[in-house]
Order: structure tokens, then C-alpha cells, then sequence
């Protein structure tokens, strides 16, 4: 499962930087994010790819491999590292009809990878301190203005440090901020 995940991330990462390249160039953008209060840091990789690094503190739920005698609604507050690879693939369509594309908006396909750390508040006990999240996501981008809205969603094989792990098949990511550059 791990070897197969592992394949297909990389053949996805790989399929995604070889496509095409056209008018509508990504930039490199600086958030700050408020929902999960964060920095976010976007990067320009190609003219429709960008590599996005986010540090914070945030809200998360529950892992179920990694949670043992838990139940009810979990939640956690901890430190997290979240980094996202997107092909952002409708930027020249958006730009043709005169749609926003500043601040990258766009949707697109991409992995992600979210790590979190020891929990400040928690109502349940995980197996470690740390966990680490990975799998493809589909998701869309706008900027109103400075305001910025993400919302993205997938798969994720999630694992610890002790070789629990497990599949979730759907992963949400909702981020409310503030493109600052």
C-alpha cells in the first residue's frame, strides 16, 4: 500500500510538471491565514505550478489508527507544517473570460503533505506526539481583493512514528486569509 501510494504521487507530480505552459503565469504570493492562524508561502515552480509551504497552529480531528479508545467528536489544537504541490489548470480559460487570476487563483490538481505536532488542547490521546498526513487533492484558490479562499479535498495514507498508519478517503482543507505580496 505504502510502495503503490508512493508511485502514484510521484507519477502525478511528474505528469503535472510536464504539461504545457501559457500566458497566465502564477506569482509568488505570501499569506497570512486566520482560519488555522498561519504563514503561508506560495512559489512559482513553472508558469501553471506553484510549491506552497504553510506553518501554524490549527485545528484537526482525529486519525483512527492513530487514536486508540477514542469516540465522540475529537478534536485537537497543535503546531502543523502543511505543503501542497498544485497544478494550477484552468488559468488560461479564467484569463480568456476575464476571470480573476490574481493571487493564483485557479483550481487545481496537486499532493499534499500535512505533518502536525504535540497538542497544545486535546480531548483524545494519539499514539505520538507527531503524525504525518500525505495524498493527491483537488482543489480551487480565489483572491477577493486580498481576502483569499482554499478549499481542497482527497485521500490521504496517514502514518507515526511507530508504523501505525492507515487510509482516510476524504481529507477537507478550508483556509480564510490574507494575501499579503
Amino acid at each position: 500500500m505504502k510502495k503503490n501510494l508512493f508511485v502514484f504521487a510521484v507519477g502525478l507530480l511528474c505528469a503535472l510538471a510536464a504539461v504545457g505552459q501559457d500566458d497566465a503565469k502564477v506569482t509568488d504570493v505570501w499569506r497570512l491565514n486566520f482560519l488555522n492562524p498561519g504563514v503561508e508561502s506560495e512559489m512559482a515552480l513553472t508558469h501553471k505550478t506553484t510549491f506552497s509551504a504553510n506553518v501554524g497552529i490549527g485545528y484537526g480531528a482525529s486519525h483512527p489508527n492513530l487514536t486508540p479508545y477514542a469516540s465522540g467528536w475529537l478534536y485537537m489544537i497543535a503546531p502543523y507544517l502543511d505543503v501542497q504541490y498544485k497544478y494550477l489548470y484552468n488559468r488560461k480559460r479564467r484569463n480568456d473570460k476575464e476571470k480573476n487570476i490574481a493571487f493564483n487563483s485557479g483550481n487545481y490538481l496537486g499532493a499534499r503533505m500535512l505533518s502536525r505536532g504535540k497538542a497544545f488542547k486535546s480531548n483524545f490521546t494519539r499514539t505520538r506526539d507527531f503524525d504525518l498526513a500525505i495524498g493527491p487533492v483537488w482543489g480551487l484558490q480565489r483572491a477577493y481583493g486580498k481576502f483569499h479562499l482554499l478549499f481542497s479535498v482527497g485521500p490521504v495514507y496517514y502514518t507515526d512514528l511507530e508504523g501505525n498508519s492507515g487510509f482516510f478517503p476524504v481529507m477537507l482543507e478550508l483556509n480564510l486569509g490574507f494575501n499579503v505580496k
